[in-house]
């Protein structure tokens, strides 16, 4: 093992090397900031580290920056990724992450949207994580107008990419952490912006509507949408088949299913479960089959859940011969595909 001295101004940080395989990494250990110290110093001991290692260096990074948000100074922590951007180093995830973190502990909504607009321009793509942490944020509160300043501002910003895809994130986000309220609030905004709702944004509302039940809403914003000149796609389709499947609105299974076809849209393994489950349910078994021979002529392989719906709906129909016939169909389907994952695990 060597130890290695790197000399710096009024500082000295010493690296052990050891070896994983062929390769030498760096340990640090000192990141103690001394009194004082300023912005440009404490980014100058990230740098120290070298290009080499970059995942070090955001581990450096990081803990210098939990070190000041536990003092409290957490517009110097922010300083810091700021910093390194200007040197065109990207701090990493995880430090916008625990800034983001530490603005929501401290109500502080003026810093999180600082962070977040700083995190998309130092990134291009941002993962989903940073708007869970925003989502979490704004649902602590009640103050929709909070919610709606921040929107405000992220439609403001002058990125090389579309703001939309940011405001349907954030309404994905809102939803997935249960504050479906809110996320309609971004999404009726974007309606009165000049950052209009696309197909991306109207899926999104149409799939936590389906899946809350909230049927009628859903249908009223499916209709908005092709009222609003957006073309529906297959996923749109599978979405109202599937919702409506769901809650036992099995007619309006077969009316969407028409208009799909009659607008050219080809359905696939997703929309024939839905609509086998549908015609089965309600006991149009024989339209149900249809849809089965009809899906293998176009080449669309049935899943395991599409032969059991037509087992289930087979044996309550009482044609036990042809429910056998399937079952037997399905076991066949099951062994080939553990073989196929075999064959595949072997080959690796």
């Amino acid at each position: 093992m060597t130890v290695m001295f790197v000399p710096s101004y009024r500082y000295r940080i010493s690296i052990r090397a050891f070896r994983i395989g062929q390769l030498d990494f760096p340990c640090w250990f000192s990141t103690q900031s001394s009194p004082g110290e300023t912005t440009d110093e404490v980014v100058n001991r990230i740098l120290a580290v070298g290009d080499e290692y970059p995942f070090r260096r955001e581990k450096i990074c990081l803990d210098y920056i939990r070190k000041l948000c536990a003092s409290g100074d957490l517009l110097s922590a922010v300083k810091i990724p700021q910093a390194l951007i200007e040197k065109r180093i990207f701090p990493g995830y995880r430090a916008y992450d625990y800034l983001l973190e530490a603005a929501d502990k401290e109500n502080d909504f003026h810093l999180l949207f600082q962070v977040f607009k700083d995190l998309h321009f130092s990134s291009g793509s941002v993962g989903l994580n940073a708007y869970l942490i925003v989502a979490r944020a704004f649902g602590k509160h009640d103050d929709s107008d909070l919610l709606l300043r921040f929107v405000a501002d992220v439609c403001h910003m002058k990125l090389n990419r579309s703001v939309g895809i940011i405001l349907n994130r954030i309404i994905y986000a809102l939803a997935k952490c249960g504050h479906v309220d809110r996320a309609l609030l971004v999404f009726n905004y974007m309606k009165s912006s000049s950052h209009k709702p696309d197909l991306v944004s109207y899926n999104t509302v149409l799939a936590f509507f389906g899946r809350l039940g909230r049927i009628d809403e859903m249908l009223f914003e499916f209709n908005c949408l092709k009222k609003s000149g957006l073309f529906p796609d297959i996923v749109t389709y599978n979405t109202i088949l599937h919702s409506l499947r769901k809650m036992g609105r099995l007619d309006l299974c077969t009316v969407y299913f028409k208009e799909m076809t009659e607008k050219g849209i080809q359905p696939d393994v997703i929309t024939c479960k839905a609509l086998i489950e549908s015609l089965g349910r309600s006991g149009n078994i024989e339209e149900a089959l249809r849809v089965f021979d009809e899906m293998n002529k176009r080449g669309i392989h049935p899943s395991i859940h599409i032969y059991r719906a037509l087992v289930y709906s087979l044996k309550k129909m009482g044609k036990l011969d042809l429910s056998l016939r399937f079952s037997e169909e399905m076991k066949k389907m099951q062994m080939h595909s553990v073989v196929l994952r075999d064959e595949r695990y072997q080959n690796r």
